[in-house]
């Protein structure tokens, strides 16, 4: 049996056959680099990297990774593709639409390099299933977008040993890190605590040029193959923010904290937890506590009836100009706050956001505030209005 070895990244590295005529030809400007050469694209060849999430980050690691020759390239998504998507979202075309985003996925990269192996799970990742899922791989890439799985991502890092490659965009800023909670700084170390959902406005709320996510996907790609053959300084213990607006590049360092509950001196957290839970204010109104659901159809009936009833939509302006519900005071969550004395609670109230989230999340706010009087939410959103009350209106 050959001997084996681990790089950087902790990928076992065998005495490997040498390069196909095919590969040699395919990986030739890699074979060109000192740095990297026969010997860093074995290890390429024999790495395993699972991208968390395929979407606007996972879309350029994806294909990078795949034409640099990553062995096997995993990729965990639960999503389907959506038009709106398309904007950043570069693994995916029109024809795609509708479909499970790892299938398009695996289909994408495999026609661009057909060399490597790419293993899919169409499952939605937790703390039930991830350190299951990151146990075979050697660099785990964090492409998700919203905090309970970027923590969950962290921790399930830290506890395997496992480094973890961090992005993050929001409208024309973006930031990367490299957190290897084994000797250096993990996500808990620069941000202890996150911050209530309900106050953090996602890309489908306040937008994102399309191409910071390809240039934060580019730098993932980077430090995952530095990673992987050995080469160079990567950002471990370092925090690159980007800002498109400007064209500025920060770097600033970080410090593993020797209070920090998951790599501290005395970690208190050895074990997954409830992430969504983790991520949601101390005083919390579970979602069945806090309000009702309506149904789009539900809610046209209770309209048509006459019934004393309020909808608040609680989208950003922004969303707005996209698609507006007839009738329905713009709100947004932040001056909503700020209102709770203006509203009347001898009328049901009615939440709307694009989906059904951001409003859950907004009625739970408004009870955290105080407010008494009877809460509803859309279940879908204004999509789900406009699928199946007005298709006039745009879904996106």
């Amino acid at each position: 049996m050959p001997r084996t070895k681990k790089t950087q990244a902790g990928n076992r590295i065998s005495r490997l056959p040498d390069l196909s005529d095919k590969e040699k030809i395919l990986y030739s400007r890699h074979l060109l680099l000192p740095e990297i050469g026969p010997e860093g694209q074995k290890k390429l060849k024999n790495s395993r990297v699972l991208l968390v999430g395929a979407g606007a980050l996972g879309s350029p690691l994806a294909l990078y990774l795949a034409a640099a020759g990553v062995g096997i390239l995993g990729i965990i998504d639960h999503d389907q593709v959506e038009a709106s998507n398309l904007q950043r979202q570069i693994l995916y075309r029109e024809a795609d639409i509708g479909r499970a985003k790892t299938t398009s996925a695996k289909e994408r990269i495999l026609a661009l390099n057909p060399l490597i192996n790419a293993s899919t799970y169409d499952v939605r990742l937790s703390s039930a299933n991830a350190l299951e899922l990151f146990s075979s791989y050697d660099v785990i890439v964090d492409g998700s977008d919203n905090f309970p799985t970027r923590y969950l991502v962290n921790d399930a890092c830290a506890l395997l040993g496992k480094p973890c490659v961090f992005g993050s965009v929001y409208r024309f800023e973006g930031q990367a890190a490299v957190f290897d909670a084994a000797g250096g700084a993990c996500l808990r170390c620069l941000f202890p605590t996150p911050p209530p959902p309900a106050q953090v406005p996602s890309c489908g709320e306040s937008g994102v040029l399309g191409v910071v996510p390809g240039i934060i996907g580019c730098i993932q790609a980077a430090e995952t193959i530095k990673l992987i053959v050995g080469a160079g300084r990567v950002l471990r213990d370092s925090f690159l923010a980007f800002d498109a607006l400007r064209m500025r590049f920060h770097e600033f360092s970080l410090h593993k904290r020797l209070d920090c509950p998951l790599c501290g001196q005395n970690p208190s957290i050895k074990e997954l937890v409830d992430y969504e839970q983790f991520c949601r204010p101390e005083k919390y109104f579970s979602y069945e506590e806090a309000f009702e659901t309506l149904s789009a159809r539900e809610l046209k009936n209770r309209l048509d009836s006459g019934a004393n009833l309020r909808i608040i939509d609680v989208r950003l302006p922004g969303e707005r100009n996209i698609s507006r519900m007839p009738g329905a005071d713009c709100i947004s969550l932040p001056e909503l706050l700020q209102k709770i004395e203006e509203l009347n609670p001898a009328q049901d109230l009615v939440l709307v956001c694009r989906k059904g989230e951001k409003s859950a999340d907004a009625a739970c706010a408004l009870r955290q505030e105080g407010y008494q009087g009877r809460l509803f939410n859309l279940v879908g959103g204004i999509n789900a209005w406009a699928a199946d009350i007005d298709p006039s209106l745009p879904q996106y």
